[in-house]
């Protein structure tokens, strides 16, 4: 099941908040870059000897080409428990302990005890994290002063120092807050369910519009109900059942290679059309005149007409793309989908951004109730 190397640091490649890359030299194997996560594993020095998983490295998957610094043999990090008791990557050998906003000891547990509400706030679920930076892009397009949370569930990455994009939107602003959710660790808030993250993205971030996916790394199989994704839907549902205003950002391409990709993806139309089960908005970028091939701007039209045909609970909304590429390119990150950057697949970005920028626009005429 894992794929283990001994190995010594020889060099540090560089870093971000709670994680580092460092170049390990591995016998049989050369050298390999491996990624550290600082709070568990210190800080590695050259020549230190450490504990690698290499697992996707050997099997060649897509996750950067990085093997996973399990421990540093020579030294062990400072211990670091506090208070909280809600235990995630449970059971795992690196489960962390963490005080979650609605843990009992948590100065917000008063606040998230009784609240049942987001006052309707809009709330973006994207399948892929790669969709973060575009849909924040399309909320700046309108007003670049919203305050927004990314409450980041657990179906890919569960550190959330994985996640150099979201480190990097932290910094930059473009983030207010980062809370991670289930078995996902790490944010600047913790929360039990995707529920309560939405809730303290309301009740204490005090955001004006929260954001959903799950950290890098998403898993598919190819078949209809094989793939992390899935749980986009039930994120709407959540969404919708606080009183949220729930918006799909759809899952586009113009460059993927798999038929069940192309246009509309499949994990769109699975998640959106059978899991969610509450009303949605789903957003359509408007392509015309946005350089889209008109034959995939048709395609995608008519796969989304069928889809919102057959789902009585969806509804869409056509969005404007105006001034949406140049947004795209004004991003503090670099684009980057299934390996595919925006001048490769720009309808997978513009879908994105239409869905940051409904949700922004959903704001300007639409009071929010301030109650828990």
């Amino acid at each position: 099941m894992i794929d283990w190397a001994l190995g010594v640091v020889s060099g540090k490649h560089d870093g971000w908040k709670g994680a580092a890359v460092f170049t390990v030299e591995v016998e049989q194997h050369g050298q390999m870059r491996a990624l550290a996560y600082l709070a568990e594993v210190g800080q590695p020095e050259v020549g230190d000897k450490v504990l690698l998983n290499i697992t996707t490295v050997v099997k060649g998957l897509g996750t950067g080409g990085l093997a996973m610094m399990v421990a540093n043999l020579g030294q062990l990090p400072e211990t670091q428990s506090g208070p909280g008791h809600l235990v995630k990557a449970r059971y795992t050998p690196t489960q962390t302990m963490v005080l979650g906003v609605d843990d009992q000891e948590s100065p917000h547990h008063e606040v998230l005890a009784d609240a049942d509400s987001i006052g309707g706030m809009p709330v973006v679920v994207a399948d892929l994290h790669s969709s973060l930076p575009a849909i924040l892009a399309g909320i700046r397009l309108v007003n670049p002063g919203l305050t927004v949370a990314y409450v980041m569930a657990d179906g890919g990455a569960l550190p959330a120092a994985f996640s150099r994009t979201a480190a990097t939107l932290r910094e930059q602003g473009w983030l207010a807050n980062v809370i991670t959710t289930g078995q996902s660790y790490g944010g600047d808030l913790e929360a039990v369910t995707i529920h309560t993250g939405l809730l303290a993205a309301r009740h204490i971030v005090r955001a004006d519009i929260a954001i959903i996916a799950q950290g890098p790394g998403n898993l598919g199989t190819g078949t209809r109900w094989g793939f992390s994704g899935v749980a986009a839907g039930e994120a709407l549902n959540a969404a919708a059942v606080l009183n949220g205003q729930p918006i799909g950002c759809l899952r586009l391409s113009g460059a993927d290679p798999r038929l069940r990709h192309q246009g509309l993806s499949h994990h769109s139309i699975t998640a959106y059309g059978r899991v969610l089960n509450r009303p949605a908005t789903l957003a359509l970028p408007d392509l015309s005149g946005s350089g889209i091939d008109e034959d995939l701007r048709i395609q995608v039209e008519q796969q989304v007409a069928d889809l919102v045909g057959g789902a009585a609970h969806l509804g869409v909304a056509t969005v404007s793309c105006a001034g949406g590429l140049a947004a795209l390119e004004q991003t503090p990150v670099r684009l980057s989908t299934m390996g595919r950057g925006l001048s490769d697949d720009p309808i997978a970005f513009l879908a994105a951004m239409a869905a940051g920028r409904l949700a922004a626009d959903q704001l300007q005429d639409a009071p929010r109730d301030e109650s828990p």
